[in-house]
C-alpha cells in the first residue's frame, strides 16, 4: 500500500487496494477503526461513495494518532538509536482488544544464544509486543535478529551491547516519566525445537517492582506447566551482565529464561509445552496481572 505524508497536516494518504473498506484501511494503519471512523469520513467526505465505500486506486487520507500501533509499537536500533514501527503488513490482523495498559510502557529485550539458527525468542518477543499493544501499552524492542548477527561479526562485547540498550532505555523512560513502566528480558539458552521447555523467572534483589512482576509471571507459568509444581519460586539475578543491566536502567528489570527441557533440568525450573503464541499470552497474562495489582492499590 503506497502513502504519502503531510508534514504540515494532520493526516498522511495511502492508496485504497481492492478490497479495502473504512475498518480495513484503518486497521493496516495501525488505527482502531472505532476510534477514528468518524474522523475518517470528515477528512474523506469527498470520495466516500454510499456512506462508506472507497474507490480503488483512489487517495485517502488518514488521521496521525500517538495511539497508531505504527507509533507506540517500536523497534530501536541499538548502533545507531533509530526508531522503526515494528509492524507493517501485520497490522491488518491486529485488533484493539482493551485499555486495560494505556498508560503502561514496556521495553522488551531477546537475547538469543543461537539466534543465526534458531529465532523461537524473537518470535515469542514480537508476539508478546502485538498483545501488549492490542491491550493498549507502548513497546520498545530492543533491537533485532539481525543486529544481533551482526554484532558478532563486528565483535562487539555483551558490556557494549548492554550499554546501549541502557542509553536508549534510560532516554525513552525519562520521556514517559509518571507513567508504569518496565522492562522484560526473554533469554534462550541453546536450540529450542519441539518438545518441552523449562522456565525460569529472575528479578533483581533490590528491586521490589521487579519481583512483583517475576512472581506475577512465575505464577502464570506454573498454572500452565506441563508438569505441577508447588515448591518453584522466581529467582534473583546473578550473572554479571543482567545485574549490571538491572543496576543501570531507570524501569524495573525482570527476566525469564528458556531453556530445552531434559532428564538433567533443574528442579526449579518450570516445563511448559513449545508453543509460541501459547507463550506469549502467559507472558501477557502475568503482565496484566502485575498491572492491575498495581492500580488497585493506588
Amino acid at each position: 500500500m503506497q502513502c504519502m505524508l503531510f508534514a504540515q497536516e494532520n493526516y498522511y494518504t495511502v492508496v485504497a487496494e481492492k478490497g479495502d473498506g473504512i475498518f480495513s484501511m484503518l486497521r493496516k494503519q495501525g488505527l482502531d477503526p472505532v476510534k477514528h471512523y468518524e474522523e475518517f469520513i470528515i477528512l474523506n467526505k469527498d470520495d466516500i461513495k454510499d456512506g462508506s465505500l472507497l474507490h480503488i486506486g483512489r487517495n485517502y487520507k488518514i488521521p496521525i494518532s500517538e495511539d497508531s500501533y505504527k507509533t507506540k509499537g517500536v523497534q530501536v536500533s541499538t548502533t545507531d538509536q533509530e526508531e522503526k514501527p515494528l509492524f507493517d503488513a501485520e497490522l491488518g490482523k491486529m485488533y484493539h482488544k482493551s485499555e486495560a495498559l494505556k498508560d503502561a510502557v514496556y521495553y522488551l529485550i531477546a537475547e538469543d544464544s543461537a539466534s543465526a539458527q534458531n529465532h523461537f525468542v524473537a518470535d515469542i518477543t514480537k508476539n508478546l509486543a502485538a498483545e501488549l499493544l492490542e491491550q493498549g501499552a507502548t513497546v520498545y524492542v530492543m533491537g533485532n535478529t539481525e543486529e544481533q548477527e551482526q554484532e558478532v561479526e563486528v565483535d562487539q562485547t555483551q558490556m557494549e551491547k548492554l550499554g546501549s540498550y541502557i542509553d536508549a532505555i534510560n532516554k525513552r523512560y525519562l520521556q514517559h516519566q509518571g507513567k508504569y513502566q518496565r522492562l522484560l528480558v526473554i533469554r534462550a539458552n541453546g536450540i529450542l525445537q519441539s518438545g518441552n521447555l523449562d522456565v525460569s523467572v529472575y528479578h533483581h534483589d533490590k528491586s521490589e517492582q521487579g519481583q512483583r512482576l517475576a512472581e506475577n509471571l512465575q505464577n502464570v507459568f506454573k498454572k500452565n506447566s506441563a508438569v505441577k509444581k508447588s515448591e518453584i519460586n522466581s529467582k534473583t539475578f546473578e550473572d554479571k551482565s543482567t545485574l549490571f543491566l538491572a543496576k543501570n536502567t531507570l524501569p524495573a528489570v525482570s527476566m525469564i529464561t528458556v531453556n530445552k527441557h531434559t532428564k538433567k533440568s533443574t528442579e526449579n525450573a518450570i516445563p511448559v509445552r513449545s508453543d509460541k503464541r501459547a507463550f506469549a499470552n502467559w507472558i501477557t497474562d502475568g503482565i496484566l496481572k502485575d498491572y492491575a495489582e498495581l492500580s488497585l492499590e493506588e
